[in-house]
């Protein structure tokens, strides 16, 4: 009696289509694994490349991570002006994989990076942003050298930085489009589990708006103040909650602040009146200090890759609104 019913028992295994391994996933930095673990929820987990901690824009990969790399089936990153050092690592390791660019994945809205310590001057802007012309430099009295030296290092700047900032998943619209490009990307690489990631990024997309709508009330009772950043990386945030920074201490977290740039932002904090000065917790604490010193500017602390949240789909959104919170609080 226990042959015939074991015999029939694995026969209906071996007629049993088996289930699809779902596709390994390598992202780059803590915000887009969240978006792409969202998407991903109940199908499989990706993995991320960047430690907390660590700056996006010079980094070495432990083996394990390229490993990941090697073995992945579909491979989302913002793009070579966010990791640099991340294009010839995905073309020498993962170039059987599918690359999803997400900075330039279409309906993202693209924004060109602000020069300058008090964002004087813009580059050109792409066509979903308003352009700006150049304007002179109003030096509030600085010297001929210490002008020369800001226009040097302006040269310097524009000679270093990409046209386009990619900080932009901080604009929780780019969120969204982001994770429609992934659930498509996936149905196309897992065809079996379309729909689970179509219903994901649906429901992913919902989250992101209601964290959204949050930040923004939040937001709105100090909308005008005047703040200052560690690093101009917050744009796409501003612009998204009607925020708009006075000035940069540094123009990226890959370059350090001259005396002339930090002299320039002093400057701004006692002529503009400046509410707050933005820290982050990878940088120096005391250029903050340095130019807040004999004001009475409140600092508080921003990190725009959520590096102290649990990695996971819940991320991103709480990355909204503790940056809320913090700008709420500070302004």
């Amino acid at each position: 009696m226990l042959r015939p019913l074991l015999s029939t028992a694995i026969l209906a295994l071996l007629s049993t289509p088996a289930l699809a391994e779902a596709p390994r996933v390598t992202t780059d930095i803590g915000p887009v694994q969240s978006l792409a673990a969202m998407v991903m929820e109940g199908v499989g987990a990706p993995s991320v490349i960047l430690r907390p901690g660590a700056s996006p824009h010079g980094y070495a990969l432990r083996p394990s991570e390229a490993r990941a790399l090697e073995q992945a089936d579909v491979v989302f990153w913002v793009s070579p002006d966010l990791t640099p050092w991340m294009e010839e690592a995905i073309h020498t390791l993962a170039d059987d994989a599918t690359i999803v660019e997400l900075l330039h994945t279409q309906g993202t809205t693209a924004l060109p990076f602000r020069l300058g310590a008090t964002f004087e001057k813009h580059r050109h802007a792409p066509e979903e942003v308003d352009g700006h012309d150049d304007h002179g430099y109003d030096d509030h009295g600085h010297d001929d050298h210490a002008h020369d030296e800001k226009a040097d290092d302006d040269h310097a700047q524009d000679a270093m930085f990409p046209d386009t900032d990619p900080h932009a998943w901080l604009d929780p619209e780019n969120g969204k489009v982001w994770v429609t490009a992934m659930a498509e990307a996936l149905a196309q690489r897992d065809p079996d589990n379309a729909a689970t990631y179509r219903q994901n990024a649906d429901a992913a997309r919902a989250r992101i708006d209601a964290a959204s709508a949050s930040v923004a009330a939040q937001l709105a009772p100090v909308a005008g103040q005047s703040f200052v950043v560690f690093h101009d990386s917050y744009q796409y945030f501003e612009q998204r909650f009607g925020l708009s920074a006075a000035g940069s201490i540094s123009l990226g977290d890959a370059t350090a602040p001259g005396p002339a740039r930090l002299a320039e932002i002093r400057h701004a904090v006692k002529d503009l009146g400046v509410s707050c000065v933005f820290s982050e917790p990878q940088f120096n604490a005391g250029l903050v200090a340095t130019v807040t010193e004999g004001t009475d500017t409140r600092t508080a602390e921003l990190d725009p890759l959520g590096s102290t949240l649990a990695p996971g789909p819940d991320l991103y959104p709480q990355l909204l609104t503790a940056m809320g919170s913090a700008m709420a609080g500070c302004l």
